[in-house]
C-alpha cells in the first residue's frame, strides 16, 4: 500500500511538472535546435520528436542485444522462460503478428515480410507508449513520424508489386477488371494509392495528439488516482494505432504482390 502511494505520488508530481511544459527530453531537443541554427539552419521547428525517436531506437536496440543474448544458444532459444519474462513478452508479440501476416497474406509472405512488419509494430507500439509516461511526447505524435513510416510502407510494397508482376503487370492492378472503365479507374487508384501514406499518418498522429492532450487535461486536473482510468484507456490506444498501422501494411503488400489477374480476383 504504501509504495502503490509512493509511486502515485512520483506520478502526479511528474504529471505536474509536464503539465508545467517539463520534458525529459527537451534540453536535448534545444540543444539539437541551436546547433542546426550554427549552421544556418534558421527557423528550425520544434524537433522534440527526432530526439524521442533516437532515444527509443537506442532503447529499441539494447533490447534486441538483450534478447540475442537469450536466445544464443539452440537450446537457450527452444526452450522458453518460466512465468513473463522480457523474452516471452517479445516472443508472444512477435507469435501474434506473424499470425495476423499468416491470415491475412498467406504463409509464404507471412514468412518474407514478417521482420519488417514486427519491427513496424513494435517501433510503433513503443514509441506510442513513451507518450504515457510523464515528461515524454511520443515521437508518433508528430504527423511527420507516421508520414514518413507511410511513405516507406508505400514504395516498399509498389516496388514489390513491380518485382513480383512486372511494371505492366503491376499498373494493370490500377486499372480495374473493365477495360472500359479503365482509364477513369485508373486515375481514381492512382489518387488513392498516393494519398495512402497521408491517410496512414494523420491517423496515427490524430489519435495519439487526442489520448495525449485528454490525458494532460485529467492529469492536470487532478494528477493522483483519476488519470489511472486514461492511462489503461491509453495502452489500449497506443497498441491499437499500431495494429492497424501494421495490419494496413500487410493489406498494401499482399495487394500488391498477388499475381492473379483481375477477371479470376473478379471470379473469386
Amino acid at each position: 500500500m504504501k509504495l502503490s502511494l509512493i509511486i502515485a505520488l512520483l506520478i502526479a508530481s511528474v504529471n505536474a511538472m509536464a503539465a508545467g511544459g517539463f520534458t525529459w527530453l527537451g534540453h536535448f531537443s534545444e540543444d539539437l535546435k541551436h546547433g542546426l541554427t550554427f549552421y544556418g539552419l534558421n527557423e528550425v521547428p520544434s524537433i522534440e520528436h527526432v530526439v524521442t525517436i533516437i532515444f527509443v531506437s537506442i532503447i529499441f536496440l539494447i533490447g534486441g542485444f538483450i534478447y540475442r543474448l537469450k536466445t544464443k544458444s539452440v537450446e537457450e532459444s527452444v526452450i522458453p522462460d518460466s512465468g513473463i519474462s522480457f523474452r516471452n513478452i517479445m516472443e508472444a508479440i512477435g507469435d501474434f503478428i506473424y499470425n495476423l501476416a499468416k491470415n491475412t497474406m498467406g504463409e509464404s509472405q507471412a514468412k518474407t515480410y514478417f521482420p519488417l512488419l514486427v519491427f513496424y509494430f513494435m517501433f510503433i507500439f513503443f514509441n506510442n507508449l513513451f507518450g504515457l509516461i510523464p515528461g515524454f511526447l511520443p515521437a508518433t505524435e508528430n504527423f511527420n513520424t507516421g508520414f514518413a513510416a507511410g511513405i516507406l510502407i508505400f514504395i516498399l510494397y509498389n516496388w514489390e508489386g513491380i518485382k513480383a508482376q512486372g511494371l505492366i503487370g503491376h499498373l494493370k492492378h490500377f486499372a480495374g477488371p473493365m477495360l472500359a472503365m479503365a482509364p477513369l479507374i485508373f486515375v481514381l487508384e492512382i489518387i488513392s494509392h498516393a494519398m495512402r501514406p497521408l491517410t496512414l499518418g494523420l491517423r496515427l498522429h490524430g489519435n495519439m495528439l487526442g489520448d495525449h492532450t485528454v490525458l494532460g487535461i485529467f492529469s492536470d486536473l487532478v494528477p493522483l488516482f483519476i488519470p489511472i482510468p486514461f492511462y489503461i484507456l491509453g495502452m489500449f490506444v497506443c497498441f491499437m494505432q499500431a495494429f492497424v498501422f501494421t495490419l494496413l501494411s500487410m493489406i498494401y503488400i499482399a495487394m500488391a504482390v498477388e499475381t492473379h489477374d483481375h477477371e479470376e480476383e473478379h471470379a473469386h
